[in-house]
């Protein structure tokens, strides 16, 4: 029987965080919380940075060093280290993003071809992830999902995409090692979608190794989910899934408001909530055919997934069922339902700390809009920090 407190346990929640650790936790996550703050901190961050001020040492021993794990893959290594031994999983993002020409594109590949080597050594890392866009233009995905025709250079330039898809894929099979596909922008995730089907074609026969992932704040994606369950079962190969809410709301809006069509996003959280938890249970309910990782710092759709489980006599570590949290977050929910025998990975960003200030650029402001995200993260902190002193 799942008991609504099982995400209270603040001591296995925070048992790897030192008592300094744990203060900076909630010094970050109370500067989070101002709204006025991040805003003013972020262009301030942003300005120093491009003006070479001498800012990364600041930044790597407060926000960098609480979301990230460190500047590369090696240095990382005591962090996984650290969180394997309380049974969590690490999903190493090499989050540097906004880069748009063919050598970086190569230089992505080779990046993830050696995560999946690296997983390949640890038991610890059973998972690896990219983007869409971390292997070829964000124009190229969005031209070919609108099925505007390519010039003989663009298709050349997209055939080396899919080469570079092709590389990552077949080594993972290789080597066991599941892949994450992350989703983007909805103007250019047809092709996204698309692209990763045809990996599932090749790679996800038998066990699933290529996962693409769902957005759920769009309202389209459990039809979506239900037509690609068909293709897969007719095709005779399996599905991988993330489920996540998502992470491109505001623009979302703003492009469809701009550009004078109906917005893909759901009209409210409830509707969302719904969304997701439907995707959740006609998956669970597949477990023969697609296999999920559920990415949420959602409680309620949390102890949904626990139920479900429970229901339906799923073992907590059936491989075909990941929870997956950021690194830095929800460590109630990461820490307690591993304590509980569930499989559950960390997303854990790094780079150079220059290159990864977007994605913290973006924890910062999701902490902040994220309804009750941050001032349930701050009740947590406050109940361990409490309770150390009244030991």
């Amino acid at each position: 029987m799942i008991k609504d407190s099982f995400f209270e346990n603040t001591e296995v929640a925070f048992k790897l965080k030192s008592d300094s650790e744990l203060e900076r936790a909630y010094f970050l996550f109370k500067m989070i919380s101002n709204q006025p703050l991040v805003r003013i901190g972020t262009a301030a961050t942003n300005f120093a940075l491009k003006a070479h001020l001498p800012v990364e040492g600041l930044i790597r021993a407060t926000v960098f060093d609480h979301f990230c794990g460190g500047v590369n893959e090696d240095d990382c290594i005591s962090v996984i280290d650290k969180m394997y031994t309380a049974g969590v999983c690490s999903v190493l993002d090499y989050s540097v993003e906004g880069k748009a020409v063919e050598n970086q594109f190569d230089s992505a590949k080779e990046k993830i071809i050696k995560l999946v080597h690296f997983c390949d050594e640890k038991e610890a890392m059973p998972i690896v992830v990219f983007k869409p866009t971390g292997l070829g233009r964000f124009y190229l995905f969005q031209k070919k999902g609108e099925g505007k025709p390519f010039t003989n250079e663009e298709a050349a330039e997209w055939s080396r995409i899919v080469e570079r898809y092709h590389a990552i894929c077949k080594l993972a099979k290789a080597k066991d090692v599941e892949v994450l596909i992350d989703g983007e922008e909805s103007w250019m995730q047809e092709a996204a979608d698309e692209l990763a089907e045809d990996m599932m074609k090749v790679y996800n026969t038998g066990k699933p190794i290529v996962y693409n992932t769902l957005q759920t704040y769009r309202h389209d994606r459990l039809g979506y989910l239900k037509a690609s369950h068909k293709r897969a079962k007719q095709g005779g190969y399996t599905l991988g899934y993330k489920i996540v809410r998502g992470a491109y709301m505001e623009k979302e809006r703003e492009r469809a408001l701009d550009k004078a069509y109906d917005s893909p996003i759901c009209k409210d959280k409830i509707t969302t909530d719904k969304n997701f938890n439907d995707c959740l249970h006609y998956i669970m309910e597949s477990l023969s055919d697609i296999s999920i990782f559920v990415g949420t710092h959602n409680e309620e759709s949390t102890y949904l997934a626990m139920k479900i489980m429970d229901d339906l006599g799923i073992d907590k570590k059936d491989n075909r069922v990941w929870f997956g949290q950021l690194y830095g977050m929800s460590d109630h929910i990461s820490f307690n339902l591993a304590d509980q025998g569930y499989n559950v990975a960390k997303y854990l960003p790094f780079g150079p700390v220059k290159d990864v200030m977007p994605y913290l650029i973006r924890r910062a402001e999701e902490n902040t809009s994220v309804a009750g995200q941050t001032g349930r993260e701050l009740t947590l902190l406050k109940a361990e920090r409490k309770r150390r002193k009244s030991k």
